[in-house]
């Protein structure tokens, strides 16, 4: 039995292994590491120049570097059921689904997003093949959702008049099993957080969590709870009740300002959070309990992101930083 208990759990002061060669702030990271054997535990990241790193985890080389948003910061990249369909988004306000099967590097399609923010989209898969993408629009309050790969668009959230919420800043889509309703939920600039009914488009329910604008927020839709962080000091913890109404469950007051990711580890034990403070953050999830502080980085920590290894010991955190480094840290204690 794995448990996470004091002090034998805390993680190591030094990364397990460090990837260096992006020549660029690593803006965001995401792990294929699901496969059966022969299958190489693979993760992607998105880079300030423009490049996609596929980093091979069994090396810590990069096995390709794919280069399809005009050397512009690339800000999401998500993998489409297996690391062969690949999306990214990039600050040349493009969306690129890749084709990276049997050592192919291309784009295949891509969707203009006339988005000029960094609002990263959020993706669904929804049926066999088929997902659900939701996005920041032209207009700058409004967030649009397409189906994938048809780009079909399904709706466009647009708030009430005079709601003056601002940009989308973060988003989450989420169902709460295969078959319900889609849900989006959206951090916006004037620090709310907002639950839309996908399928109807109307707000099903709003929070002010932050005095800032929500810069990072994760869902857990079992525990039908979620954390946000903002540029202040605080971690907004709020949980969704049965008439899907949005309410504060509690505060954490961090050491210092300035949250630029958040994201609950698959298995809703433990949340990482990546910091302006060059720090990266482990909580309990269950009570927000501190437990670790990786102290490695030179410089703000952008991304945060877990390891789906099927074996829980070789689950891993990854960390990207503005020093153009990615820390890979290991934090299963064996017990």
């Amino acid at each position: 039995m794995e448990k996470f208990s004091a002090p034998m759990a805390l993680p190591p002061p030094d990364p397990q292994f460090v990837l260096r060669g992006t020549s660029a702030a690593v803006h965001t990271l995401h792990f294929s590491c699901g496969g059966p054997e022969p299958d190489i535990p693979l993760l992607f990241s998105g880079s300030e120049n423009g490049f996609i790193h596929v980093w091979n985890l069994k090396t810590h080389r990069v096995d390709s570097a794919l280069d399809g948003h005009g050397r512009k910061s690339v800000y999401c990249v998500e993998t489409m059921g297996g690391k062969d369909r690949l999306l990214s988004q990039g600050r040349d306000q493009r969306i690129c689904l890749w084709d990276l099967a049997e050592g192919r590097t291309s784009v295949t399609d891509s969707v203009f997003t006339e988005h000029v923010g960094f609002c990263r989209c959020s993706l669904l898969k929804v049926a066999q093949g088929r997902w659900l993408m939701a996005m920041a629009a032209r207009s700058l309050e409004e967030v649009q959702i397409l189906e994938l790969p048809s780009k079909t668009s399904v709706c466009t959230l647009k708030p009430e008049v005079g709601a003056k919420l601002g940009m989308p800043m973060c988003l989450k889509l989420w169902q709460l099993n295969c078959g319900s309703q889609p849900v989006l939920l959206a951090g916006y600039e004037d620090g709310s957080v907002v639950l839309w009914n996908v399928s109807m488009g109307k707000v099903l329910s709003k929070l002010i969590c932050h005095q800032e604008p929500v810069m990072s927020l994760d869902f857990d839709s079992e525990k039908a709870k979620g954390i946000s962080g903002s540029s202040e000091k605080v971690l907004s913890i709020w949980s969704l009740n049965e008439q899907q109404n949005l309410q504060v469950y509690k505060t954490h007051e961090l050491v210092n300002a300035g949250v630029s990711d958040i994201t609950i580890r698959p298995d809703k034990k433990i949340l990482a959070t990546g910091g302006w403070d060059h720090r990266i953050r482990i909580f309990g999830w269950k009570k927000l309990k501190p437990l670790a502080v990786l102290d490695y980085h030179t410089a703000t920590v952008h991304c945060v992101s877990f390891s789906d290894h099927s074996i829980p010991r070789e689950r891993l955190l990854a960390a990207g930083s503005k020093d153009q480094r990615i820390s890979v840290w290991s934090i299963y204690a064996e017990t």
